[in-house]
């Protein structure tokens, strides 16, 4: 199985978790939202597969390039 890390395109805070760890999602599905210089960003599954591990929490600040989930393929 492949492993993919989906990492943060910004810096911002997460605003919501909107995939759990197990889920099935299809490529596109959202994960999570940040919040970036007052805008909604949504992060989105660059593929379908299992989200293996969500690794930020809601309210963190998260730098540009870190991984913020992991999926399963």
């Amino acid at each position: 199985m492949a492993e993919i890390a989906v990492r943060s395109e910004v810096v911002g805070i997460v605003m919501r978790i909107a995939a759990a760890a197990g889920a099935q999602v299809a490529e596109g599905d959202e994960l999570v939202i940040l919040e970036a210089m007052k805008m909604e960003l949504p992060v989105l599954a660059p593929a379908g597969g299992v989200v293996s591990a969500i690794l930020v929490a809601e309210g963190e600040q998260v730098a540009e390039g870190q991984v913020l989930a992991r999926l399963t393929r």
